[in-house]
């Protein structure tokens, strides 16, 4: 059948309700199609996601458009819900709020919609990319997102982020889920890496170790509801199936050769199982999803076809019905029960019974069947040749009952029991069956099945404890399934004790199980139900009757002991005798008692006490004799049977319980007969009282719940206080260690600083050496360079005196007197040059270093100062003394200057001046410290005023003794020159007069012979004198060009600035 939707809001699903077909379990084919703009024919709008919500009733679908219609299945009915206006990618539902369901769409955000009031619930941002897969916790509380770049754990009671799963760039993520029914996180990454992170501490519990050899490149996975397999599949057609509990691969599945790469994994749930789920469902890359057995590694049906292969898969949780999303935009909705009802029937009988004597000719196989029908055509045949009459009635009945029994032959069955005792174990339960001649109504028993646990076998774990998890919910499948059958079996209490030894036998056939323990109820059970809820007096009385005549002298035993038959009797049939008998003894006498008729059961119970009669006879204890009926004992079966017969026949007919017990009569084909043989008003009452309880317990548990909710939001309140008073002790403690650590540095830093300020005292006194040191050597230096110089002065006097002397006593060598005279006045004229240029550049020197220290002096004081920004509050009068100091230290240098210029005379008086101002100063600071801030700030703006005007004076003086010396420079420079010129002159003079005396000397001249060498002196004499008077001239010029342009400098030059600090 296929619906298109068009653009209805809502409407059926169809029109007449579709059978499924048997060739591929299609029910439906949903399509959504719209009129096509540019053309008349339609375009189809395709189905991009589907999911089922938790009653597996309705599923939810969203299109390429963004339209998300919600189908349900059982009421027939389609609703266009929501227009989001972006292609959905992923749907789930299963959150705490029934009706509400996870979408994420094409913008990468996360929107909660109401599936009945279509409403925006939530909208939840936070991907960066489309969100391909969503899964939520089992409370319904929390959902995990994935996308490729990352995932995230969302709150869905606040609809709040709460945790972010960040992954290396190189490393792509795959898929994160919940396990099913469990606080387990799994991721898979793309490097085929699994791991396995518990939700409330966000810790890894375990790591899957990675398949050695290729890599599998794992692509989807499947968990089973009971969270102890995973199944992977990727980029190959291998499975691997993983144990959780072990963290072991223990299964390598190969698909067959036709799939390639598998797309999507899906457990098809077992409704027979109960969480442990083996039918699994393979998508693969041509379209067709292939379900198999995991645990046969068989293949057992498919779905889908290339031509219009699925694209994806849901399965609804009771896995009633498949939603696959095709290529071609389409839904298709499968039956799982037509596609499972190949798997569901129960296996053809391998055995058939042919006539004979011996027990392997009463069992036989189905080709000695075949030769037993030929044999008896051939036979039939001769008798009609033969001309023989019809057989009679007594044969007829048997035939009639051999064919009821599926060919077996009843008293040869009896034969084999009689000579064995027992039915071959091969093939006890096929015998079973025949006799019973159980109908395995499969449909009306899943019916039965599908109603779910009944309320009063919820808890039969603990009611009826069993050590087997498996046997425990298969005793709970049957036992709720005949509650659902008769209401009167969900208020028998010893029906687990009654049912649990055939479900132990038959716990891999439920069906045949449950059928069996229904017939033995309705034969066997015969008017057990009649005075419920006590014992069946009637049958009990039945068993007492046949007592007291086959053993009256052990029944007046027992009722001197006060025993009754509710306690030798009764116990025995409500466990069928289960807790006096082994396995072997149990199934001896059950292959007895379903061969015989339903009154075989009661005369067991009276034949196990006869045989009992013994220890019976020896007990005298009540407690005794309770003791003695539910537990083992010391009893020949064989014995025990034997007597069951001799009272099946012994028995009068008017005790006999077969006159009051029906013949066997075998369940209905089809449908299971009504059962009603109990007193419904009492039956009633205790399911109305039953129910009462259970709605009573239900709202204890959820005022119970409500009460552990707030106990516990108290208790973690209190936790929560608790943390934050212990969090503010160790903070108060934190900061009270801060504060210590903080006064023992800062006692350290005073220690320091105290040790900083001695050794910035002991550099200033050594300082103050150096520099009274270095003054004290310049003294001595000035003092010896002055005395050198006095000696050289008293020795050129001393030289011109003798020279004064001699000029007396040698007028004949004037000439080279007055020569050697001209050379000296040039050496000490250089002499003198000399000195005066060391003077001044020791001048310059001076006022170098002095320029040096003063900046010296400056940069120490920008550090005092700087720091002293740092502790202001704590230094301030230690800065005010240091800035007073360096105040008196310029004022010291002014007067140092001062006393330079004026010859150093009164420094020593003055100095000592300051020290006691400074004394004074100090001692009233230490008295009045708040005074002492003024005054000293007064002081410092007058020794600042002073030293300026002092250095003002300074440079005034330095200028007027600059011009003063210019001045004199000049006049000596004038009368250097004069004298030059006089000089030169008188030369002149001379030369004129020597010229004289050459001339007139001619004469006297001629005679002698000439002499080259004093020509040539004279003449090289007279040039070198010139050549010197010349450069003396120009030196003279450059020293007063030298002169000006220091006194130009020292003119410009202005006094260093100082720097003023006042108290704040």
């Amino acid at each position: 059948m296929e619906v298109d939707l068009t653009d209805k809001g809502s409407g059926k699903i169809w029109h007449r309700k579709p059978n499924a077909s048997k060739d591929d379990g299609l029910m439906v084919k949903i399509k959504r199609s719209a009129a096509s703009a540019f053309s008349s024919s339609s375009r189809t709008i395709y189905f991009m996601k589907a999911c089922f919500d938790s009653d597996c009733e309705r599923f939810v679908a969203g299109d390429h458009q963004g339209h998300i219609y919600i189908f349900n299945l059982s009421k027939n009915r389609f609703q266009l819900i929501q227009k989001t206006g972006q292609p959905c990618t992923a749907f789930t539902f299963n959150l705490l709020r029934k009706n509400e369901f996870l979408v994420a769409l094409g913008d990468y955000s996360l929107q909660c919609f109401d599936a009945e009031k279509g409403e925006l619930v939530a909208w939840m941002k936070g991907h960066e990319s489309a969100i391909h897969n969503i899964s939520v916790h089992s409370s319904g509380r929390y959902a995990v997102t994935t996308s490729a770049e990352t995932t995230h754990l969302w709150d869905l009671d606040t609809f709040q982020q709460k945790h972010k799963l960040n992954i290396k760039e190189d490393v792509g993520l795959l898929q994160a889920f919940f396990l099913p029914n469990s606080d387990t996180i799994i991721t898979c990454f793309r490097d085929d890496t699994i791991f396995a992170w518990d939700l409330h501490s966000m810790s890894c519990s375990y790591q899957l170790p990675v398949p050695p050899g290729k890599s599998p490149q794992y692509r989807t996975f499947a968990a089973t509801r009971d969270a102890r397999y995973l199944v992977a599949g990727g980029k190959s057609r291998f499975l691997h199936l993983w144990s959780l509990d072990s963290s072991k691969l223990i299964r390598v599945i190969e698909m067959p050769a036709k799939v390639k790469v598998i797309r999507q994994l899906e457990f098809l749930p077992d409704s027979y199982q109960k969480g442990v789920d083996q039918i699994l469902g393979v998508l693969s890359q041509d379209g067709i999803m292939r379900f198999i057995n995991t645990d046969l590694c068989k293949l057992l049906f498919d779905i889908g076809a290339t031509d219009a292969g699925i694209k994806s898969v849901t399965v609804g949780v009771g896995g009633r019905h498949i939603v696959a999303v095709t290529e071609d935009g389409n839904l298709q909705v499968f039956s799982v029960q037509a596609l499972a009802a190949d798997i569901n029937k129960p296996p053809p009988p391998l055995m058939k019974v042919v006539t004979g004597n011996t027990l392997s000719d009463t069992l036989s196989t189905e080709s000695s069947m075949h030769r037993t029908r030929a044999l008896a055509t051939q036979s039939s045949s001769k008798a009609r040749s033969k001309g023989g009459a019809s057989s009679s009635e007594p044969e007829d009945k048997e035939n009639k009952e051999n064919s009821e029994l599926g060919g077996l032959n009843k008293e040869k069955l009896l034969s084999i029991l009689k000579g064995y005792g027992e039915y071959p174990a091969k093939y006890r339960m096929f015998i079973w069956r025949k006799i019973l001649q159980l109908p395995e109504n499969f449909s009306a028993y899943a019916a039965l099945v599908d109603k779910g646990a009944h309320p009063a076998y919820s808890k039969l774990h603990e009611i009826y404890p069993i050590k087997s998890r498996k046997l425990l919910r298969i005793l709970q499948r049957i036992l709720s399934a005949l509650a659902h059958w008769s209401p009167i079996f969900g208020e028998i209490q010893y029906l687990p004790s009654f049912a649990f030894p055939f479900v132990k036998l038959f716990q891999n056939n439920h069906l045949v199980c449950f059928e069996l323990i229904a017939s033995i109820l309705v034969n066997w059970g015969q008017h057990w139900f009649e005075y419920f809820p006590n014992p069946p007096i009637n049958v009990l009385g039945m068993v007492e009757n046949m007592l007291a005549h086959h053993d009256p002298q052990l029944l007046q035993h027992l009722v001197r002991k006060g025993v009754t038959s509710e306690i030798y009797a009764w116990p025995l049939l409500e466990t069928v005798f289960s807790e006096v008998l082994t396995q072997e003894e149990w199934l001896m006498l059950w292959d007895n008692v379903l061969s015989n008729h339903p009154s075989f059961l009661l005369v067991a119970a009276v034949a196990y006490n006869t045989c009992s009669r013994g220890p019976l006879m020896k007990c005298s204890e009540l407690d005794d004799f309770k003791f003695f009926f539910h537990h083992r004992n010391a009893v020949n079966m064989k014995q025990v049977l034997k007597e069951t017969y001799r009272l099946m026949e012994a028995t009068p007919v008017d005790l006999h319980p077969q006159n009051t017990l029906g013949e066997f009569t075998p369940l209905t084909k089809g449908n299971y007969p009504v059962f009603n043989k109990f007193p419904k008003f009492i039956v009633d009452y205790q399911v109305q009282e039953r129910e009462r309880i259970r709605q009573e317990e239900i709202d204890y548990l959820r005022q119970k719940r409500v009460t552990l909710d707030v106990q516990k939001e108290t208790i973690q309140k209190q936790q929560e206080e608790e943390q934050w008073y212990r969090q503010q002790q160790l903070l108060l403690e934190a900061e009270e260690k801060r504060r210590r650590m903080i006064q023992e540095e800062e006692a350290k830093l005073a220690e320091q600083r105290k040790r900083v300020l001695a050794m910035n005292r002991e550099v200033k006194m050594k300082e103050l050496t150096l520099l009274e040191a270095g003054r004290r050597k310049f003294l001595s230096f000035q003092k010896e360079q002055r005395e050198v110089e006095l000696k050289r002065l008293d020795d050129e006097l001393q030289r011109k005196a003798l020279q004064r002397d001699q000029e007396t006593e040698v007028a004949i060598q004037e000439a080279e007197i007055k020569n050697m005279e001209l050379q000296l006045q040039k050496k000490l004229f250089e002499q003198e040059l000399y000195r005066e240029f060391a003077v001044q550049s020791q001048v310059l020197r001076t006022e170098q270093d002095m320029h040096r220290k003063q900046a010296e002096l400056e940069d120490r004081l920008r550090i005092k100062l700087e720091g002293a920004e740092r502790d202001r509050e704590l230094d301030v009068r230690k800065r005010m003394e240091q800035t007073l100091a360096s105040a008196a230290q310029h004022n010291i240098d002014m007067w140092a200057h001062k006393e330079l210029d004026h010859k150093h005379r009164m420094s020593d008086l003055d100095r000592e001046e300051d020290h006691l101002k400074l004394a004074g100063l100090t001692a009233q600071n230490r008295a009045l410290e708040g005074e002492v801030y003024g005054l000293m700030s007064n002081l410092h703006l007058q020794k600042e005023t002073e030293t300026a005007a002092g250095y003002e004076e300074i440079a005034a003086g330095r200028i007027q003794g600059e011009s003063s010396k210019d001045r004199r420079m000049r006049t000596a420079e004038e009368e250097l020159l004069e004298g030059r010129h006089h000089t030169l002159d008188l030369v002149d003079v001379v030369e004129d007069a020597e010229q004289r005396p050459r001339s007139a000397g001619l004469g006297y001249t001629e005679l002698l012979p000439h002499d080259s060498s004093l020509d040539a002196s004279r003449v090289s004499f007279e040039r070198n004198r010139r050549a010197f008077d010349d450069k003396e001239i120009a030196l003279l010029n450059e020293v007063r060009l030298l002169r000006q342009r220091l006194a130009t400098e020292n003119r410009n030059k202005r006094p260093p600035t100082l720097i003023s600090r006042t108290a704040d």
